[in-house]
């Protein structure tokens, strides 16, 4: 099937635009504080008092815990995240008239599995994508878009890591040049939400700006993901078609159809 980046687009949109949308982005911004919260403490914690209150009057968010405790938390929220990912590829993928709800197998069906895996393939699949950018820019734009069905291909179609790789290197198959556009749409956001932080920064207000920052990465990021599962969904083979709770293949429409 022809990838159509403007239906995608259309329809991405309109998955955000629902319930689900909003728990998926509530959720992502929740993770996105902790994380940032916990790098800051423990950042924080390796120096004395005195630089120490400088440091973080300049990093932003802390936590009032010590430093081994908010690592700990760190590790819990990078864990949270492998899962929250499963989530959100089940999600979004839903027919247009479940969107409006958040049913219990969304974060129950086999997380253990998808969550390992999508940890452990990030570790492969983030590091060669940071890797094709420094060396070669081409290369890291050519993995991205290569893999940017890995986290569907795991959450939605309980495939492994290898499985999944595969997968989305054949989906991603002659429609890499449409679907680098999103991958270069979400470098234009990442450069702007650095601005905005940046801004904040001169101005001696980080942690408002890491709260800018946050919410407008969150909003862009779930809006952006989106977008790939409406492209996703075009390019599955014989059909939108996802795994249920019980092992049964169920016909999934795009949003708008």
């Amino acid at each position: 099937m022809t990838l159509q980046l403007g239906r995608a687009i259309g329809d991405g949109i309109k998955r955000i635009l629902t319930p689900t949308g909003g728990i998926l982005l509530v959720a992502f911004l929740a993770l996105q504080l902790l994380t940032q919260a916990s790098i800051n403490t423990v950042v924080t914690s390796l120096f004395s008092d005195g630089p120490a209150g400088e440091i973080e009057a300049a990093l932003g968010m802390t936590l009032p815990v010590s430093g081994t405790v908010a690592g700990g938390l760190f590790v819990g929220a990078v864990v949270l995240s492998s899962a929250y990912f499963a989530v959100l590829s089940r999600a979004l993928t839903r027919p247009a008239g479940e969107l409006s709800s958040f049913p219990s197998d969304l974060y129950t069906r086999r997380m253990g599995r998808a969550t390992l895996s999508l940890f452990v393939g990030g570790l492969v699949v983030g590091p060669a994508i940071v890797i094709g950018f420094a060396f070669l820019f081409l290369p890291g734009i050519f993995l991205a878009v290569s893999f940017l069905f890995f986290t569907f291909a795991v959450g939605v179609e309980d495939r492994g890591i290898v499985g999944a790789l595969k997968r989305s290197w054949g989906l991603a198959r002659g429609h890499r040049l449409k679907l680098a556009v999103l991958v270069i749409l979400g470098g234009v956001v990442g450069g702007v939400s650095g601005i905005v932080g940046t801004v904040f920064d001169l101005a001696g207000s980080a942690i408002v700006g890491e709260l800018v920052v946050n919410t407008i990465n969150s909003a862009l990021f779930v809006l952006l993901y989106g977008i790939i599962a409406a492209a996703y969904l075009q390019l599955q083979d014989g059909g939108p078609q996802r795994t249920g709770t019980r092992g049964v293949s169920d016909p999934l429409d795009s949003v708008g159809s």
